[in-house]
C-alpha cells in the first residue's frame, strides 16, 4: 500500500499538463506525504503552536524579503516574550515593528536599528532588550547554527566594545543606568593577526521568506529577498516558510534549490503580499534619481566630497559604499572604468536606479533603496556575502563616520544613551584584510565641533582601520603609527584654517596639493 501510494504522488505531481494545482483539490490542504512537511493556507494556522518566550529567526533585509504575513499572524496569536534575531526590526508600521508596537518582544538580536524610530525608543527607554551585533558576524553567527558548530573565531569587532563587553543590552528605565551589558568576549591571536569568539545562534521557529517552494519543501529565493533567509532557514527546530507559489516536486532543477526541503517543516502560500518599498529611488527621463535632495543648502559641499571620493575608484575594483554620501560615490565612476559594487544585503554588480518600470521590490541596496543590477552580477545570501568582506575580497570600502581618531580608529555607530543606529555591516567591513578603508564626512559636526580627534570619545567601529579621510575642506591620508598627513587641501583653505577645524595634530605633506576632483 504504501509503495502504490509513493508511486500514485509521483505521477500526479509530475504530470506534464498539470503545471499549477490546487492543495485543497489533492487534499493537502494541511498535510503532504513528504518527510513532515505541512503545507498551511492560513497564516495563523501555521504558527498559533509557537509558545511564548519563544527564539525566533525572522529573515529580511530592511522590508525585502520578510514574511510579512506570518509576522502578521504572529501579531493575532498574541504570543508574547519573544527573542527575536533579525537584522533590523523593519519600520513602525510594518513588519517586526508591528509586534514591537504591541510589545510582544522582549529582546532583538538585531546588527541595525535604522529608522525604526519605536525600537530606538523602546531600546533607550529600558523597555526592550537589545543585543547589538555586527551583521557578518550575525550572519555567521546563524549560518554556524544552522551547521552545528557552537562557535568561530572573528576580526571583527576586535577592540572595540564588542570585545570588551558592556554594550547596553537593557537601559533601566530612568535612563540614567544599564541593567544588562554584554559580556566580553574570548581573544586569541592566529597567524599574527588578532580574532575574538562568537557562539552560533539557533532558534526554535525560523520564519522566513521564499519565492517558491516545491511539494518536497525546496525552497528557491529570488534576488536580494533572499538576504538573512537562507541561513536561518538551517538553522531553527522548526523553520515555517512563506512562499508566492507552491509547485511540484521535481519542476525545480536540482542546481536551482537554495534550501534543500530537509531544513523545512511547514510552507505557508500567501494569497497577498504588499512587498512594502522602504525607499523607492528611480530616474526620471533625464536620468536623475528622485532620492537626490536638489537645492539642500550643503548640496555643493557634499558635492565636492564626493566627486574627490570617486577618484578612489581604479579600473578592475571590487568596491563596497556605505549608505548615503559614499553611495553618492558611484554618480561619477569614470566612464570606460570597470567597477563592480558588492551590497552587503547579497548583491554583486550593483547597477544604477531603476526607470519606473523596472522597480523590484526584490531587488535594493544596502541603503534599502530601488536599484537595477549590471550584466554579469550575482545574487547571494547575507552569510556568503560577508565571507566575501572577511576574506578580504573586497578591494575597497567607503563609509561616513561620526568620529576618527588620528591613528585610524573609527566611530560611526552609536551616542550611549542618545542615539543608536547600529554598526550594521561596518564592523565586518573595517576588520576585512587587504580592504582600503576610505571615511568621507563633514569636516565638524554642528556649531564646529571637531570629528577628527586625537582620540575617539564614541564606540569603535574599527581600531586603527581607515586609511584615508576625505572632508569638504581637505584629505588626510591616516597611518596606524604616524597619525594624519595633510596631502590635499580645498580651494578657500588654509594650513592654519585646517589646524583650527581638526582636534588632533598632523603632519604636512612636502607634496601638498590642491584638493582634486572628477
Amino acid at each position: 500500500r504504501t509503495l502504490f501510494l509513493r508511486c500514485r504522488f509521483v505521477v500526479l505531481f509530475h504530470s506534464p499538463t498539470r503545471k499549477m494545482f490546487s492543495l485543497r483539490s489533492l487534499g493537502l490542504r494541511f498535510v503532504s506525504t513528504q518527510r513532515g512537511v505541512k503545507f498551511y493556507d492560513k497564516a495563523f494556522d501555521a504558527v498559533k503552536d509557537i509558545p511564548h518566550n519563544s527564539k525566533l529567526l525572522v529573515g529580511g533585509f530592511g522590508l525585502c524579503g520578510i514574511p510579512e504575513n506570518l509576522i502578521l499572524a504572529l501579531r493575532e496569536a498574541k504570543v508574547s516574550g519573544l527573542t527575536c534575531v533579525s537584522n533590523n526590526a523593519g519600520v513602525d508600521d510594518f513588519g517586526l515593528g508591528l509586534l514591537l508596537q504591541t510589545k510582544q518582544v522582549r529582546r532583538m538580536i538585531s546588527s541595525y536599528v535604522g529608522e525604526n524610530a519605536e525600537f530606538e525608543r523602546q531600546y533607550l527607554s529600558g523597555e526592550l532588550e537589545v543585543e547589538l551585533t555586527p551583521q557578518g558576524t550575525l550572519a555567521e553567527r546563524i549560518r554556524a547554527g544552522g551547521a552545528g558548530i557552537p562557535a568561530f573565531f572573528t576580526p571583527t569587532a576586535y577592540g572595540t566594545a564588542i570585545h570588551t563587553g558592556g554594550v547596553p543590552i537593557k537601559y533601566a528605565a530612568d535612563r540614567k543606568g544599564v541593567v544588562v551589558a554584554s559580556a566580553p568576549r574570548e581573544a586569541r591571536v592566529f597567524n599574527g593577526v588578532n580574532y575574538i569568539m562568537e557562539e552560533a545562534i539557533t532558534g526554535d521557529f525560523a520564519l522566513v521568506k521564499a519565492w517558491k517552494a516545491d511539494t518536497a519543501g525546496n525552497l528557491i529565493f529570488r534576488k536580494t529577498a533572499r538576504n538573512f533567509n537562507s541561513a536561518m532557514a538551517r538553522a531553527a527546530k522548526v523553520t515555517i516558510a512563506e512562499v508566492e507559489e507552491i509547485v511540484p516536486a521535481g519542476t525545480f532543477d536540482p542546481d536551482q534549490v537554495h534550501v534543500p526541503g530537509v531544513y523545512v517543516r511547514r510552507v505557508y502560500k500567501a494569497d497577498k503580499q504588499e512587498k512594502r518599498i522602504e525607499r523607492l529611488c528611480v530616474q526620471t527621463e533625464a536620468g536623475v534619481a528622485t532620492s537626490s535632495k536638489k537645492g539642500s543648502s550643503d548640496a555643493a559641499m557634499r558635492e565636492r566630497i564626493v566627486r574627490r571620493a570617486a577618484l578612489e575608484f581604479e579600473d578592475g575594483m571590487y568596491c563596497n559604499l556605505g549608505i548615503g554620501m559614499p553611495m553618492l560615490a558611484s554618480n561619477f565612476i569614470p566612464k570606460g572604468m570597470n567597477v563592480t559594487l558588492q551590497s552587503e544585503n547579497g548583491v554583486l554588480g550593483l547597477g544604477p536606479f531603476p526607470r519606473k518600470s523596472e522597480v523590484d521590490a526584490d531587488l535594493i541596496n544596502a541603503g534599502k533603496e530601488t536599484v537595477t543590477v549590471l550584466p554579469g552580477s550575482s545574487f547571494f545570501g547575507s552569510d556568503d556575502s560577508f565571507a566575501m568582506i572577511r576574506g578580504g575580497h573586497i578591494d575597497l570600502t567607503i563609509l561616513g563616520a561620526m568620529q576618527v581618531s588620528q591613528f585610524g580608529d573609527l566611530a560611526n555607530w552609536m551616542i550611549p544613551g542618545k542615539m543608536v543606529k547600529g554598526m550594521g555591516g561596518a564592523m565586518d567591513l573595517v576588520s576585512s584584510p587587504g580592504t582600503k578603508v576610505v571615511i568621507t564626512m563633514e569636516h565638524n559636526a554642528k556649531g564646529g565641533t571637531h570629528k577628527i580627534l586625537a582620540g575617539c570619545t564614541l564606540p569603535l567601529t574599527g581600531q586603527k582601520c581607515v586609511d584615508r579621510i576625505i572632508t569638504e575642506k581637505c584629505v588626510f591620508d591616516v597611518d596606524e603609527s604616524k597619525g594624519l598627513t595633510l596631502i590635499e587641501i580645498a580651494e578657500g583653505f588654509t594650513v592654519d584654517d585646517i589646524k583650527t577645524a581638526t582636534g588632533a595634530p598632523f603632519t604636512v605633506s612636502p607634496n601638498l596639493i590642491p584638493m582634486r576632483s572628477l
